[in-house]
């Protein structure tokens, strides 16, 4: 028996080293598809790492070596008298207090740094890592820690400044400009971190600042507990304040892009499922040639368990071969990624001075190279088992399909598959993503494949109906009808690929589509007006005059937008103060539903979508702000449409924002223009009303600038997504003319029986033409309907859950007709081709073996 055994297992490798050796392809395209897919999930995965290490030395940079973090809700800060409070907390042994602005340097290069101004004193014992020091451009002698116009710069901020030591400069701050002289370097900052130092003194009187904080970082004493600690500052603090830990900001920085990397993973996953619908291809082919091998095995003693065996074997040693390929291909991808696109892949969460180094994770490599070889196992397991159940009597003879044509095809298992997806996407998101939604992409996708040899049987059984057919369509049309089984192997490829496609083309469409149409509802004015990193401070009363006097200007709305963090754990939000009627808010909002009456002695404020699906917070309600040192309770009498703030952004009247705050300065404008007015004089006109400290921080732009900035960076948004999504497409496409090549020489028989009967080399032609459009016909059929399915589940389930937003379904026609007129032609051509090769062997000679 073992001898036998012995002997059986190498006649199964001499078959499968056969196999390989006469169809290397076929090999190596499955083999491929299945790199191409773990190299996408992988190198999308370590650009996210490289990039969240990355985005976390910046946060420790700019925080130093602090212990425990006290940070202000919003950019105004926070009283300085709560600094010694707690500095003299139980286990606290050090404080520091700090001015914390975002500032430019005026003239430098493009790009924002961190403007921090400290207590050296006090810094030194608590963020030792912040101190000053000699970057290797030497110091400016004379310079003392007090000095109220010295500015230390860390690498990454010196040299995009374009400036050098010694150099004055000028910095633009909270709507205020100050000069300072570049006195020496932050050598604990590290190469990549743009960030600046200053006296606290001198921030907060050039900045306007004065008796304000926006952090103070705490260093414990030794032994004490983090939590008591953090429990007693927690009592300290005012409402104005909030309490930032590592695990905090880690949360913080991880939720910033978290959707965008899941999204992402899980496009770079939908190649390496097209991967596996192609090692069921390359599989359901070399088991059908090799059938009456197989059969005369079994019937010299081969066991079934042994023949599956064997052909698991098989797929699993192209899912090894190309689970290894594309690890060390995902490698070189993830290096390039961060070189041309950064560590966001073009989303646009991060920035940074330098391109974070790239990050290897053994453990998502071992997890990648699983998910590789499982999808191959998984592409292996239907023409195993249909292997298996193969009668050794009939497959002797039998080399093409074993599908009696009088069989109806199972729909059941299809409909149960497209069933269990449309349930799937009626679940909630599980761990703040959607994962049931992309578990309801892949059912959907499996089903509309599973059903594919029932629905290309119905859509052939009215073609038999025509009457009197040309004899090549005749035989084409009766083959496809009568070997479903081969047909939905074929199309599996085309119906994977488009409607995969087809689902990401009318997402992205509608996405766009509803971005430009809410861009020109929320820009209704001529000119707009923004003041860069103005959040604490802003235009005053009498410039706001003096530019609403401006000749040409009709009427100007003012506007204040600055930043709430709202929770330790999750990005802040903006608090938008907008000239918002609480009558009629639909005329200055694209308010989503009706608004709420507001009761009488409330505070109105609208919520965007995002915020109130973020914070679960829905109309009718009210909610507590952090404004001006106190608590403020406001109404939630709205939700509006928000594409441009994914985390959040809160509307509040103008008026009550300035009653609640007691701040009258204001950061934008919208502006219209008299009937006639020319917008660059007019431009010009306002620009010249400008304080020289304001002018250099103010933007201008027309309606039409914006909405083009926003859509170019829309477009870069989605770059990867469009790289991604041919990608897959490029791959199921090759697994098609695969296919059909595969299958057409597998034919060589039945096209010489044909020609052997007195049908014409160019019938036989004609046959396969109309064979490879009628595939494709189906293909494209059942891939529209699938892929616009699959793209409600992208639209209603998956941005909901994962960016907070909604949108109308906009179909792009156009693309649906140039798909449907190039796959049916590819099909039709790769299947011309392939008979061409499968031809060219005599008819006499192709069926001699069965005289």
């Amino acid at each position: 028996m073992a001898a036998d055994a012995r002997i059986s297992g190498q006649a199964l490798r001499w078959m499968m080293l056969g196999e390989w050796r006469a169809r290397p392809g076929r090999v190596v395209l499955a083999a491929l598809a299945i790199a191409v897919g773990v190299a996408l999930g992988f190198a999308v995965h370590l650009v996210n790492l490289s990039a969240l290490d990355e985005f976390g030395r910046a946060i420790r940079a700019v925080n130093g070596e602090a212990d425990l973090q006290v940070h202000a809700t919003g950019p105004a800060g926070f009283d300085e008298g709560l600094y010694p409070k707690l500095a003299r907390a139980p286990g606290v042994a050090a404080a520091s207090p700090a001015v914390e602005l975002t500032a430019r340097i005026a003239g430098g290069g493009p790009g924002t740094l961190t403007l921090l101004g400290l207590d050296i004193l006090r810094a030194a014992q608590a963020t030792p890592s912040l101190l000053p020091g000699d970057l290797g451009g030497g110091v400016v002698e004379g310079q003392g820690p007090f000095d109220p116009d010295a500015l230390r710069l860390s690498s990454a901020a010196l040299k995009a400044s374009g400036h050098r030591i010694g150099d004055t400069v000028v910095l633009l701050a909270a709507g205020r400009s100050a000069s300072f002289r570049i006195v020496g370097g932050l050598p604990g900052v590290g190469d990549s971190q743009r960030v600046g130092v200053i006296d606290i003194a001198a921030a907060q009187e050039r900045f306007g600042q004065l008796g304000r904080l926006q952090r103070i970082d705490l260093r414990l004493a030794q032994g004490a507990s983090h939590d008591q600690v953090a429990a007693e500052v927690g009592r300290l603090i005012p409402i104005d304040a909030e309490i930032v830990t590592a695990s905090s900001e880690a949360r913080r920085s991880d939720s910033l892009s978290r959707a965008y990397r899941v999204n992402l993973e899980m496009l770079a996953m939908v190649a390496l499922l097209t991967g596996g619908f192609l090692v069921y291809s390359a599989q359901s082919l070399s088991v059908a040639r090799r059938r009456p091998q197989f059969a005369l095995a079994r019937v010299l003693g081969l066991t079934r368990r042994a023949l599956l065996a064997q052909l698991f074997v098989e797929g699993g040693l192209v899912g090894v071969i190309g689970a290894g390929g594309g690890i060390l291909l995902g490698l070189g991808l993830a290096d390039v990624a961060l070189r041309l696109l950064g560590g966001d892949l073009g989303g646009g969460f991060f920035s940074s001075a330098s391109r974070p180094p790239l990050a290897f994770a053994p453990g998502a490599a071992v997890v990648f190279m699983g998910l590789g070889l499982i999808v191959a196992l998984a592409g292996s397991l239907l023409p195993a088992v249909e292997a298996g159940r193969a009668q050794p009597a009939v497959a002797l003879k039998t080399a093409g399909d074993a599908t009696d044509p009088r069989h109806r095809p199972n729909p059941w298992w299809g409909a149960g598959l497209l069933v269990a997806g449309a349930l799937a996407a009626l679940a909630p998101p599980a761990l703040d993503l959607p994962l049931f939604g992309y578990a309801a992409i892949a059912l959907m996708l499996a089903g509309g494949v599973a059903a594919m040899p029932w629905l290309a049987r119905a859509m052939l059984t009215p073609l038999r109906r025509i009457q009197n057919p040309p004899p090549a369509a005749a035989l084409a049309i009766n083959r496809l009808w009568g070997a479903p089984g081969q047909a939905a192997i074929a199309l599996c490829g085309i119906v994977a690929s488009t409607s995969l496609m087809v689902a990401m083309a009318v997402m992205v469409s509608s996405f766009r589509g509803s971005v430009e149409d809410w861009l020109v509802q929320v820009l209704p004015s001529d000119v707009y007006i923004r003041i860069q990193n103005a959040e604490t401070g802003g235009l005053d009363r009498q410039v706001q005059q003096a530019l609403a006097a401006t000749p040409g200007v009709a009427k100007i709305g003012f506007r204040k937008t600055t930043l709430l963090r709202l929770a330790p754990d999750k990005p802040a939000v903006t608090l938008s103060a907008t000239p918002v009627d609480p009558a009629h808010p639909g005329l200055s909002l694209p308010l989503l539903g009706a608004s709420r009456a507001v009761p009488a002695g409330m505070t109105p404020v609208w919520l965007s979508e995002p915020m109130a699906r973020i914070y679960d917070l829905h109309p009718g309600r009210t909610m507590s702000l952090p404004l001006n040192g106190g608590a403020r309770t406001v109404f939630i009498a709205g939700v509006w449409r928000d594409y441009a703030r994914q985390f959040g952004a809160i509307a509040i009247p103008e008026a009550d924002y300035t009653r609640l705050t007691g701040d009258t300065r204001r950061t934008d404008a919208a502006i219209d223009l008299v009937p006639g007015a020319s917008p660059a004089k007019v431009i010009a006109a306002l620009r010249a009303r400008l304080p020289q400290a304001e002018a250099a921080q103010v933007e201008f732009a027309l309606p039409r600038e914006i909405r083009a900035v926003a859509l170019r960076i829309f477009d870069r948004s989605f770059a990867v997504t469009y790289a991604l999504e041919a990608i897959a497409i490029i791959v199921g496409l090759t697994g098609v003319a695969a296919t059909f090549s595969a299958q057409t020489l597998a034919r060589t028989k039945e096209f010489g029986m044909l020609r052997h009967v007195g049908v014409l080399r160019g019938q036989v032609m004609a046959m396969l033409a109309i064979e490879g459009a009628l595939l494709g016909l189906v293909g494209v059929a059942a891939g529209l309907s699938l892929g616009v399915a699959m793209s409600q589940v992208l639209i209603h389930v998956v941005n909901p859950q994962s960016f907070h937003w909604t949108m109308e379904t906009k179909a792009p026609l156009g693309l649906f007709v140039g798909l449907a007129v190039a796959l049916i032609t590819a099909s039709a051509g790769t299947a011309v081709l392939a008979g061409r090769s499968a031809l060219s062997s005599g008819a006499v000679r192709a069926v001699r073996e069965d005289w």
